[in-house]
């Protein structure tokens, strides 16, 4: 059994419900199909890494629906986790590390969605949701109280954008901040706060891309702020706006690495080290660095295989990952979304599912040989 084997054995031993004799039967049968159900309208161009589990497919069927994750654990007991995804043309699902769904709230349009705990309003520390809402012109904003799980609407912070797609979210001291991107690549940054139990926002800084943006993620302790130009590329920012939109290119596209369109952005913190996740949508693949400072590694790209009875991930869009224990996942999640829910599909079949694939950070630094004590 090679160590990719042993660790998706392990993980789906561990999900609930799941008997040793049946874990192996799924682990046979995976090794079996490992990456053999590519579907036939583009190939798994990265190193293979197999999926570990899935979520329900969202409710929209036959449309392109199932957008962008996030994940969020208990500090207090990491077993205790919620995956949230977007289904663009409804709302926000709320889903176990099982895979089933906890919660919806039928909100939507909804594009991207990000979150940070520990955010206190109406006196009570609570996990804080954004979401960018497509129709009615900002950030829909969502609590969670991480006692009971519960999920509620709180209110719109009105983001005056092009159309708002992309978003990502940063802590800064006490204060949070929205970062949400127009899908002409017009950016504006909101710090938010509570005001008389009501969400308000207040401007701090906007810029321009210059084409079509979507995916974005902030280092918090750095200030970093990255953008997914989609037919350019990975572009660095800073948080702060005395910066005035200065930027770096991190990566180019097309190129190697990224084939466009790019795709979602997230960040994984693994024994003090920071990885920078994008999806590369044109080639069904995941690049991944190395982040320090200005300076970012590149560390290899996966794609997603078919493993069991969870099809492969094709046309991938938002990305989600967690580093530290989420669940079974000893030492991080990755969650992504997948075009085509459906085995084998092709394009010359309707797409009638999308859904949410979860792959253990253990699984992806195996395959692409990372080694967290490299300088």
């Amino acid at each position: 059994m090679t160590l990719t084997e042993a660790l998706l054995f392990r993980s789906v031993l561990s999900q609930p419900g799941v008997a040793a004799a049946t874990a192996a039967g799924l682990l046979l049968a995976g090794c079996a199909g490992f990456g053999s159900d590519a579907p036939k309208d583009g190939t798994l161009s990265g190193t293979l890494v197999p999926a570990a589990h899935e979520t329900v497919a969202v409710g929209t069927a036959n449309s392109d629906a199932a957008d962008d994750p996030e994940i969020w654990a208990d500090p207090r007991d990491p077993s205790r986790a919620v995956i949230f995804g977007t289904d663009k043309k409804a709302g926000l699902y709320a889903y176990g590390l099982d895979g089933q769904v906890r919660a919806f709230l039928p909100e939507g349009p909804l594009n991207n969605v990000d979150l940070r705990d520990g955010v206190v309003v109406g006196g009570k520390a609570q996990v804080l949701i954004a979401a960018s809402h497509r129709s009615r012109g900002g950030a829909l904003l969502f609590l969670m109280d991480p006692d009971t799980l519960d999920v509620r609407t709180w209110g719109l912070v009105p983001v005056p954008v092009s159309e708002p797609y992309g978003l990502c979210m940063a802590r800064r001291g006490d204060d949070v901040v929205v970062i949400v991107v127009g899908k002409d690549g017009d950016v504006r940054q909101v710090r938010v706060r509570d005001q008389g139990g009501e969400p308000v926002g207040v401007e701090e800084q906007s810029f321009a891309v210059g084409s079509q943006s979507e995916g974005c993620v902030v280092d918090d302790e750095t200030g970093a702020l990255y953008v997914g130009e989609e037919m350019k590329g990975v572009w660095r920012y800073s948080l702060d706006p005395a910066a005035g939109g200065a930027r770096t290119l991190l990566e180019a596209a097309p190129g190697p690495r990224l084939t466009p369109d790019v795709e979602g952005l997230t960040l994984l913190r693994d024994a003090g080290q920071t990885f920078l996740i994008a999806s590369s949508q044109g080639d069904n693949a995941f690049a991944v660095w190395r982040v320090a400072g200005q300076a970012a590694d590149y560390q290899g790209r996966f794609s997603v295989a078919a493993a069991g009875e969870v099809d492969a991930v094709t046309g991938t869009d938002g990305v989600a990952a967690l580093g530290g224990p989420v669940g079974p996942y000893a030492e991080g999640l990755i969650v992504v979304q997948d075009d085509a829910d459906t085995e084998g599909a092709s394009s010359e079949v309707r797409r009638e599912r999308q859904n949410f694939k979860l792959v253990d950070w253990r699984a992806v630094k195996s395959a692409l040989e990372i080694n967290l004590t490299a300088p």
